[in-house]
C-alpha cells in the first residue's frame, strides 16, 4: 500500500534542554528491557487496519522508510505516513496538538518535552548515533580534523542547537575546545549533508548514518571525541492516537528483531 512522507521547515530558535525531565527518567526505568518485546505487535496481520501516523527524526528516514515497506507487507490493511523533521520541531507540534500516533526522536531531551506535556508515555530507547565530520567528495578543502572547523576561510555547516544533531555538535565541539562560526545552521541533518554532497559547504558534523547514506557524495572524518556524545533514540505511541493497534504494532516493529536488524546495517548503534 503507499506509504506517504513529508518534512519540516525552518523553525524558530529555541535552547535544546539539556537534562532529562524526571518522568522521563521513570518511564525509561519501567520499560528496561522491552525493546527486545513483540507483543504490541502480536496479532494476526489482518488484525488491524488502518493509518499509522508516525512523526520521526530526519536521520531515520531511510530506514523507517523501509521498516514502513515491510510493514505494510506484513499488514496489508495499516498505512503508515511518515512525517520527517527536526525532533524538537516536531516535539512542538505534537505538544500543540498535532495528529499522530507514534513519535521517534533523536535524543532523550526531545522525548522529555513530551513525556512531561503528558502527550506519551513509556518511551522505549531503539537505537544510538555519533557525529562524524564530513566533506565534499575529494576534499577540496583539506580538511584532517575538527580544529579545521575554527578555519576561518571554511565555509561550515552545522544543524541548529535546538535540533538533537545541533546540541551533539555543541557539546562535541565545547568538549575538544574547538570554536566553530557556522556560516549555516541547518534544522535538520538531511539539510546539512545535503549541502555537504552538493560541494556548498566545505565541512560539517553529521550523525555517523546520514554519511553512510550519502554514499560516494561524500568523504567522512573519524573524530575520536564522538564517542562520548552518544545520541540516544527513543520512540513512544502518543496517548491520544487514533489508532493504537496499529500504532503499538509499529513501536514493536521497530524496537523488535526487523529494526534492529535495518537500524545496524544504516549505521545506528544499539540502545
Amino acid at each position: 500500500m503507499a506509504r506517504s512522507t513529508s518534512s519540516h521547515g525552518r523553525a524558530a530558535v529555541r535552547p535544546a534542554p539539556t537534562l532529562l525531565g524526571a518522568s522521563l527518567l521513570v518511564a525509561l526505568a519501567g520499560c528496561a528491557g522491552s525493546g527486545a518485546a513483540e507483543a504490541p505487535g502480536s496479532a494476526e496481520p489482518d488484525a488491524i487496519t488502518g493509518t499509522v501516523t508516525v512523526f520521526a527524526a530526519a536521520s531515520l528516514t531511510g530506514t523507517f522508510d523501509s521498516l514502513a515497506t515491510e510493514f505494510e507487507s506484513e499488514h496489508p490493511g495499516v498505512r503508515v505516513v511518515l512525517d520527517y523533521g527536526g525532533s524538537s520541531g516536531l516535539a512542538a507540534q505534537l505538544v500543540e496538538g498535532a495528529p499522530a500516533d507514534v513519535f521517534a526522536s533523536a535524543n532523550e531531551a526531545t522525548m522529555t518535552t513530551v513525556v512531561d506535556a503528558g502527550v506519551v508515555a513509556d518511551p522505549q530507547p531503539f537505537a544510538t548515533n555519533v557525529l562524524q565530520l564530513v566533506v565534499p567528495a575529494g576534499n577540496p578543502a583539506g580538511v584532517t580534523g575538527l580544529a579545521d572547523l575554527a578555519r576561518p576561510e571554511l565555509v561550515v555547516a552545522l544543524c541548529d542547537p535546538a535540533v538533537p544533531c545541533g546540541a551533539a555538535a555543541s557539546s562535541l565541539l565545547e568538549l575538544a575546545g574547538v570554536v566553530a562560526v557556522p556560516d549555516t545552521l541547518e534544522q535538520d541533518v538531511k539539510a546539512v549533508v545535503t549541502k555537504v554532497a552538493l560541494g556548498e559547504v566545505d565541512a560539517a558534523l553529521v550523525y555517523t548514518t546520514d554519511t553512510i547514506a550519502a554514499g560516494d557524495a561524500v568523504e567522512a572524518i573519524p573524530v575520536p571525541e564522538a564517542d562520548a556524545v552518544v545520541n540516544r533514540y527513543l520512540i513512544a505511541r502518543l496517548v491520544d492516537s487514533a489508532n493504537a493497534p496499529a500504532a503499538d504494532a509499529w513501536v514493536a516493529w521497530v524496537t523488535g528483531t526487523h529494526g534492529r536488524d535495518a537500524l545496524r546495517r544504516a549505521g545506528f548503534g544499539a540502545p
